[in-house]
């Protein structure tokens, strides 16, 4: 059975290959859409304040981002959906003192990888058809 982490990645390969190469938001978006439930559209706010919804439930990942819940695709997808809108910084700031989500716990950490790769494909770091790997080599067990 495949994992939950490892169906984000996927999701991650085919929504590459769907928006325009150089449309990291667009990208960002999707993602957080279609494995976070937060909406595309000016209601996004609204299913990023409730938390998303677990279109995609299970474990699959390291250790160290593992809560021992089935929502930590929610959780990392969210985070994306929400950093694509409105930034990296303002969307830490958030994760830290609103969720409370610090740097030394599992959701904490999983912010934290969910920005950096916000701020990759943002740069152009990392191409968008890497997304998937990048989930997969940084995420998944």
């Amino acid at each position: 059975m495949t994992s939950a982490c490892e169906r984000l990645a996927s999701i991650a390969d085919r929504l590459a290959g769907e928006v325009p190469p150089h449309s990291a938001r667009s990208f960002l978006v999707a993602l957080g859409e279609q494995a976070a439930g937060v909406r595309i559209g000016p209601l996004w706010w609204a299913d990023a304040a409730r938390g998303g919804r677990n279109h995609v439930r299970g474990g699959g990942f390291r250790r160290e981002y593992d809560d021992l819940t089935s929502g930590q695709v929610r959780h990392f997808a969210g985070t994306v959906a929400v950093a694509a809108r409105i930034g990296p910084r303002l969307t830490r700031l958030l994760v830290t003192h609103v969720l409370r989500d610090t740097p030394d716990t599992p959701d904490g950490r999983l912010s934290e990888s969910a920005l950096d790769l916000v701020e990759a494909l943002r740069t152009g770091a990392l191409p968008l058809a890497s997304a998937g790997g990048w989930i997969r080599a940084h995420l998944c067990r």
